[in-house]
């Protein structure tokens, strides 16, 4: 094993944005028992050192590919084009317009069933997107493009944790 290895290689995964979640699971409950750190607790104090970087290693790598935006956005970044969600926001035009009309709604919206429609709305967009990034990534190979599309669903999941509170509040005052 490396410990440098990316995240799919060390848990022994293609290099895929499709993933079978029970297998990404599997795969990382079997290589924590390898190195928990209590496996080497009679080989003394620097055993034990190497062993808690490795499993904080596996953890981080399990993190990052259980979380489909993470996972599509390391592997544009292993495909050499970093997503760059901080310093490039640079979006296509009819998204940009397609997010102010979520957000007007948003705000417009006076009851819970307007406002889950739009989640309703929101939660279909985001579910074909990722299905694109799915055949950009796996299928076209083009980073280029699936970092934008990364970097859209990162404005959309943002919207709908805001989605999500509004219905919340909703549920209080019920």
């Amino acid at each position: 094993m490396n410990i440098d290895a990316d995240d799919f290689t060390l848990l022994g995964l293609p290099k895929a944005f499709q993933l079978d979640r029970a297998q990404l699971d599997g795969a990382w409950k079997a290589l924590q028992a390898k190195v928990h750190p209590d496996r080497f607790a009679a080989e003394g104090a620097a055993s034990q050192r190497v062993a808690m970087q490795w499993a904080v290693r596996v953890n981080e790598a399990h993190q990052r590919l259980k979380d489909p935006l993470k996972r599509a956005a390391y592997l544009c970044e292993l495909a050499g084009v970093p997503v760059q969600s901080e310093s490039n926001t640079a979006m296509p035009g009819a998204f940009l317009m397609q997010q102010m009309t979520w957000r007007e709604a948003l705000e417009e919206a006076d009851n819970a069933e307007q406002v889950q429609a739009l989640s309703d709305e929101v939660s279909a967009q985001r579910k074909a997107r990722l299905a694109l990034v799915t055949q950009l990534l796996d299928v076209d190979a083009n980073a280029a493009q699936a970092a934008q599309e990364v970097r859209a669903l990162m404005f959309i999941d943002r919207l709908s944790e805001e989605i999500d509170a509004r219905l919340e509040r909703y549920e209080d005052e019920a």
